[in-house]
């Protein structure tokens, strides 16, 4: 049975308490979505808006097309081998983009997606969480942000990708006092950290660099 990637209390159980945060964040973002859609409604066809041309599936996130020669037509998606970790990552990466480019239409379309897709991974690790919380970041949902923050930071105390969640998460929520405390923490244990030399880390180095930047100059 598939795992989700909700963050419970330590010491509580499952069921709808666990489940009750993505719940609420979900209908968040469904609100988020359908305003950015009532906003674009009626625009003229060619313009600007990325996401509905986005939305349709693609190479970069389904796969290789099933069966036929190049240009014959479309084509289903082969997601039938590909895993669900491998789709996750996907979706994470091209969300990653859209927000870096400043689309926030197609990050609002396609976190609908990759929030269900991070939730039923079954051995979800911290970097995958990681990704979850970034997700939700961009798309403007602090306290999953801050949940999936919370979950790395109860199973590896010190994680530097747990910190740096928190602290954007933090900063997302307007709580700078917060924000400053998981710097401190940042500034206390990035040496220790560092020199464990885990494959997150090495996966993300601008992030940790730049918050360490950051945390530096206040």
């Amino acid at each position: 049975m598939a795992r989700a990637v909700t963050a419970s209390a330590p010491g509580t159980g499952g069921g709808l308490a666990g489940v009750l945060p993505w719940g609420v964040a979900f209908v968040a973002l469904m609100a988020l979505v359908a305003m950015v859609a009532g906003r674009n409604f009626g625009a003229a066809k060619g313009s600007a808006i990325d996401g509905s041309a986005n939305a349709l599936p693609t190479q970069a996130i389904d796969g290789p097309a099933l069966g036929g020669a190049p240009g014959t037509g479309p084509r289903a998606p082969d997601i039938a081998n590909m895993t669900p970790e491998e789709r996750a990552d996907r979706l994470y990466e091209r969300i990653m983009g859209y927000d870096e480019r400043g689309a926030r239409d197609s990050v609002l379309i396609f976190a609908q997606m990759a929030l269900p897709a991070h939730e039923l991974l079954e051995n979800i690790d911290l970097d995958r969480r990681y990704h979850a919380g970034r997700i939700a970041e961009a798309a403007g949902l602090p306290d999953m942000a801050l949940a999936q923050s919370d979950t790395i930071l109860r199973t590896d105390a010190n994680h530097l990708l747990g910190i740096i969640l928190g602290i954007r998460a933090a900063r997302l929520n307007n709580d700078e006092a917060r924000a400053r405390d998981y710097e401190q923490k940042l500034l206390r244990v990035i040496d220790t950290e560092t020199a464990r030399q885990l494959p997150e880390y090495e996966q993300h180095p601008a992030e940790i660099r730049l918050a360490l930047e950051r945390a530096r100059q206040k």
